[in-house]
């Protein structure tokens, strides 16, 4: 083996493919998560409540940890198929660390080092997206929470004037 290292186009053209995959992925599972958390807002003639509220979020939290998971498997699988890791699950926990990017003891072989940081970068785009479907989920629950409050705020309130003025 040579002592050098240089990029194959079959190793950019593996990576940015695994990628398009998990950004695939990651978008047909926001989409569910939010059209579950829609489904599970529908009917209500009332604000949501805050118990109902902080449940649809953690279902949605459980959902994107799901799809991130499934993401790595595929990354994991990939490995696999290379010959890249001795065994599924050492695969699945290399995969898995490297989305993370915590990193492990484990390493690609050379002529497919680029992967090591290509997996992070989906990862980066895949988390970010997360985020961005979690806040909002989030901000909408707390918006509905407040504007719940207020108009309890404003009945006790009008309640108390009435009682006053009778």
């Amino acid at each position: 083996m040579p002592s050098h290292y240089v990029t194959s186009f079959e190793e950019v053209l593996c990576g940015i493919t695994l990628v398009a995959i998990t950004t695939a992925i990651h978008g047909c599972g926001m989409v569910a998560t939010l059209y579950t958390s829609h489904l599970l807002k529908r009917g209500q003639d009332v604000p949501v409540s805050f118990v109902r509220g902080g449940a649809m979020l953690i279902v949605a939290s459980w959902m994107i940890v799901l799809v991130h998971l499934a993401e790595v498997l595929v990354w994991a699988v990939f490995f696999l198929w290379l010959g890249a890791m001795p065994d599924p699950s050492t695969s699945y926990y290399f995969a898995l660390m490297q989305y993370t990017t915590v990193g492990s003891s484990f390493s690609l072989p050379l002529r497919w080092r680029l992967l090591d940081g290509m997996l992070p970068i989906a990862a980066l785009m895949t988390f970010a997206w997360s985020t961005g479907v979690l806040f909002m989920l989030a901000q909408e629950f707390q918006s509905t929470q407040l504007s719940a409050l207020h108009a309890r705020r404003d009945a006790r309130r009008a309640a108390r004037h009435r009682g006053r003025g009778a």
